[in-house]
C-alpha cells in the first residue's frame, strides 16, 4: 500500500492540482476545512428544514442520499454544524414580551464570571460581551412586564452589576434565524 504523502504526490501529477483524489481516497487538509458552495446548500436547506430527509436534502442539493448524509455528517464532524435545535415561537409558549438590556459593571469582570451571573436569570436568552460603553449586551424574553421587571432586578442585584439599562421590542422587523 502507497503511504499518504506518495498517494498526495501521485494526484498531484495526475490532477495537476490535486483539487480531488476520490479514487485514491486523499484529500488534502486545506479540503478537509473548505466549505464549498454544495456544502452551504445543505447547510441553507438544514436551516429551511431540519426535519428533511437525506433524499430530500440529496434531491435538492444534487447528490444522493448517502452522499448529503456524508456532508452533513462532515459538517457535523468539522464544527461548521453545532447541533440540532427546534425553532420555537416565543409568543405561542407565552413570552410576549422582549427586551434588550445593556448591562454595567464596576470594576473589571470576566466574561465568565458575568456569564454566571447572567445564566442564574432564566428570562436571558442571549448574552454577549460587546465593544463600548456597557460590557454586555443580553436579550431577555418574559411572560409580561412584571415578570421583565423581576428579571432585570436579578440581574442588577448581582455583585458586578452597576446598572442596566434596557429597550423594549414593540415589533420584530426581520428574524433571519
Amino acid at each position: 500500500m502507497v503511504g499518504d504523502a506518495a498517494r498526495s504526490i501521485y494526484c498531484a501529477i495526475l490532477h495537476q492540482s490535486a483539487v480531488r483524489c476520490v479514487d485514491l481516497g486523499v484529500r488534502r487538509r486545506d479540503e478537509e476545512e473548505h466549505v464549498d458552495v454544495i456544502d452551504r446548500q445543505i447547510v441553507g436547506f438544514l436551516l429551511r428544514d431540519g426535519r428533511a430527509t437525506f433524499a430530500e436534502m440529496g434531491s435538492e442539493v444534487g447528490l444522493s442520499a448517502p452522499a448529503a448524509k456524508r456532508r452533513v455528517d462532515r459538517l457535523v464532524a468539522r464544527g461548521a454544524i453545532r447541533g440540532f435545535t427546534a425553532v420555537i415561537d416565543p409568543s405561542a409558549l407565552g413570552w410576549t414580551t422582549e427586551a434588550y438590556v445593556e448591562v454595567y459593571c464596576r470594576g473589571t469582570v470576566s466574561p465568565q464570571e458575568l456569564q454566571r451571573a447572567l445564566d442564574r436569570v432564566p428570562e436571558v436568552v442571549c448574552a454577549c460581551t460587546v465593544t463600548g460603553s456597557a460590557d454586555a449586551l443580553v436579550r431577555m424574553l418574559a411572560t409580561d412586564i412584571t415578570r421583565l421587571e423581576q428579571a432585570l432586578e436579578q440581574v442588577r442585584h448581582e455583585p458586578h452589576v452597576d446598572r442596566t439599562e434596557s429597550v423594549i421590542v414593540l415589533s420584530r422587523l426581520i428574524d433571519r434565524r
